[in-house]
């Protein structure tokens, strides 16, 4: 194996464990808050998921978030990959961000701004890098489209439960 592929595996690792790593945090969250039971006991709308789908959706999607930051690091050098990038890790923050402040703080209203930020960021990475790699751009749309849905989620759950709007972290 060359050299230069040998850097590009290594990389692909990296963000995969970078990505590993948001997605562990944000599960931490999601597990605290189901020993307290709060999230089974919201009001949540008829179009909620079963709770086995979001594991399955999440792999998918994380896999797709690894690949496509790696696609983007992969271009050469450019203010719009260095762009790209920048977004990548905003909304890879924003996201383990969510799970802390739906779950863990259980505040359905700030998580709720959170993924209004973090949809934001999803769409403007996918503009960012279709300029750099049209793949990696695509590979965010499942990501978006997912997000948005969260998003309609997030904010029926947060309507049908105005007791948890302010609610402080029960810790």
């Amino acid at each position: 194996m060359d050299k230069g592929k040998s850097r590009s595996l290594i990389a692909l690792a990296g963000f995969g464990l970078v990505t590993a790593g948001a997605a562990w945090y944000g599960a931490r969250h999601s597990r605290k808050a189901n020993l307290y039971s709060w999230y089974r006991n919201l009001h949540k709308p008829s179009f909620t998921p079963p709770d086995e789908v979001f594991p399955v959706v999440w792999t998918t999607l994380y896999a797709l978030i690894a690949w496509s930051g790696w696609r983007v690091w992969s271009a050469a050098p450019s203010k719009e990959r260095k762009t790209a990038l920048r977004l990548w890790i905003s909304g890879l923050a924003a996201n383990a961000q969510w799970s802390k402040l739906f779950f863990g703080q259980r505040r359905p209203t700030l998580a709720l701004a959170d993924v209004l930020a973090l949809e934001g960021t999803i769409l403007s990475y996918i503009v960012a890098a279709r300029k750099v790699d049209t793949a990696a751009a695509n590979a965010f749309i499942p990501y978006a489209a997912w997000v948005a849905f969260a998003t309609v989620l997030n904010a029926e759950i947060a309507r049908r439960n105005p007791e948890h709007r302010l609610a402080a972290d029960p810790a």
